[in-house]
């Protein structure tokens, strides 16, 4: 059986960035990276790139190049971003049968949890992103929302055998009336779909040299403002609620925050859970998966996923996080 990444070599890497008209020095490093394959690659007297080979058949040229002049806009507002090498006015590039974009190396330390005056600064950022994402919508990208987060991920985990069988019928009651409380609390908050970054965790929040930048936006898509933000927060409800305030007062510097949308927190976190395990599920045919993520499918991982998902639709009960 055949993988999507079967044929991607290290020397195809290098031919592949050399077709450029680059001369590498033939250092390559494989970087953490499952849903594409992301290398730094070495370049004779200059700074490594970083080479990013799409993974066949998810994303259409037109959503990648969204996604890259997305960054460009970002990047011409001075909004900090690593965006995409552009060569002869391009930015996606094919060899062998791949998909392929250049990036410059921009490395740096991920934010401390909680840490206040990193969220008032990072709110700032996320500001300045929504002030630029809020000015045209996507065409080609999806809208993160309740039927391709939630209802689409339980059916592939339903469909491809995955949870054992001792614990199925307990995932599947809790997901089931758990999706039934989002479709109901999506009707309700009402919000505008912007340009968002889509995987907003503090991991792809990067500090150098005590400037924060956004770095891979290869999950932007259209949804509210505030899935861009509740990733930051961590810890008890009092904890939480005195870094959203630290948080929004930064992003209301660049763009308004609509506190309508803050009851759509718990929400988002239940898709996010699901689409997590569902994302597995599908990437299951690629061996780096099974490799890195041996605990998937066994009793522990869903008895775990089975509590996670009682926790949030209790939470669903809970007074939602205010703005005071």
């Amino acid at each position: 059986m055949s993988h999507p990444f079967d044929t991607l070599t290290p020397d195809l890497v290098l031919d592949a960035v050399e077709s450029l008209g680059y001369l590498s020095d033939a250092r390559i490093l494989a970087l953490n990276s499952y849903e594409n394959r992301v290398y730094q690659v070495g370049i004779e007297g200059e700074q490594p790139l970083i080479a990013k080979f799409y993974r066949p058949a998810r994303w259409s040229d037109a959503a990648i190049l969204e996604e890259h002049r997305f960054t460009h806009e970002l990047a011409e507002c001075e909004v900090p971003v690593v965006a995409p090498v552009q060569r002869d006015g391009q930015t996606l590039f094919e060899h062998a049968g791949f998909r392929f974009a250049l990036f410059p190396r921009r490395g740096g330390r991920a934010p401390e949890p909680g840490n206040l005056d990193q969220l008032y600064r990072l709110g700032q950022l996320l500001g300045r992103l929504h002030a630029v994402a809020a000015i045209r919508a996507f065409e080609h990208r999806e809208t993160l929302g309740v039927d391709n987060f939630g209802h689409a991920s339980l059916a592939t985990l339903l469909e491809g055998g995955f949870i054992p069988r001792s614990l199925l019928p307990a995932y599947e009651s809790v997901a089931r009336d758990l999706l039934k409380r989002l479709d109901e609390l999506f009707r309700r908050v009402r919000y505008t779909p912007i340009r968002l970054h889509g995987d907003c965790h503090p991991g792809n929040l990067l500090c150098r040299d005590e400037t924060f930048h956004i770095v891979d936006l290869d999950d932007c898509r259209m949804g509210p403002a505030v899935q861009d933000l509740w990733m930051m927060l961590a810890g008890e409800r009092q904890e939480r609620l005195g870094q959203l305030a630290e948080l929004v007062d930064g992003y209301q510097e660049f763009h308004d925050f609509d506190s309508r949308e803050l009851p759509l927190i718990e929400g988002l976190r239940a898709l996010r859970l699901m689409h997590y395990s569902a994302w597995l599920a599908r990437r299951w045919d690629d061996p780096a998966f099974p490799m890195s993520f041996p605990w998937f499918g066994t009793e522990r991982y869903w008895g775990e996923q089975i509590l996670m998902l009682r926790e949030q639709l209790a939470a669903l009960d809970e007074e939602p996080l205010k703005l005071f």
